[in-house]
């Protein structure tokens, strides 16, 4: 993996578990040489997962719309900082850049931008290793949910299984490389669809 795509709060959230798992990441990343792709934000667990990256001389690369950019909320010291024109887009150019994802606390933006790469996964556009951190067990009532899902027919356990847990960033980053797609996926370019 050359690069992870980092989904998180533009809050900091109520433990400073939260916050340190981001420094933690980030300086993960970087002593390792996996480039950070990222929302562009400045703030929250955004501001400093990115911080975290560049302290340790790492790559730190954001994606920010011109309407945030223009609220004053981009970071303005990372490696690349792309301004694009809307949300898809930049979820879109995110995706692109990234050889997976990962997940830290956040709320609904992070959700979202968590569950349309895991759709993207189930559907076969791509077969990159999706994983979330799951810091002081945020991520455990998702998990049930996916669980339930899966119990009421909703989901199949393949699909299920396409979201990797795990509680430390070593852990995460050793399932992330272990992850291998289901091979009877056929993983499609997803400009294609």
């Amino acid at each position: 993996m050359k690069r992870i795509c980092v989904f998180c709060g533009s809050n900091r959230g109520v433990l400073p578990a939260y916050e340190q798992a981001a420094v933690t990441l980030g300086q993960t990343l970087a002593a390792e040489g996996i480039g950070l792709v990222y929302g562009g934000g400045n703030v929250g667990l955004m501001g400093t997962l990115a911080n975290s990256v560049l302290a340790a001389g790492g790559e730190a690369i954001g994606v920010i719309p011109t309407f945030l950019r223009d609220k004053e909320l981009a970071h303005s010291h990372l490696t690349q900082l792309h301004v694009v024109d809307s949300m898809h887009t930049r979820k879109a150019m995110m995706a692109d850049m990234a050889d997976g994802f990962i997940a830290l606390p956040g709320g609904l933006g992070t959700f979202e931008e968590l569950f349309e790469v895991a759709s993207w996964a189930q559907l076969g556009m791509h077969g990159k290793p999706i994983g979330l951190l799951n810091v002081e067990h945020f991520y455990q009532p998702l998990l049930n949910l996916i669980d339930t899902a899966t119990q009421q027919g909703f989901m199949r356990e393949q699909h299920a299984g396409l979201l990797l847990a795990a509680d430390t960033v070593k852990a995460l980053l050793a399932r992330m490389r272990d992850y291998q797609p289901s091979s009877t996926h056929k993983w499609l370019d997803r400009k294609a669809c």
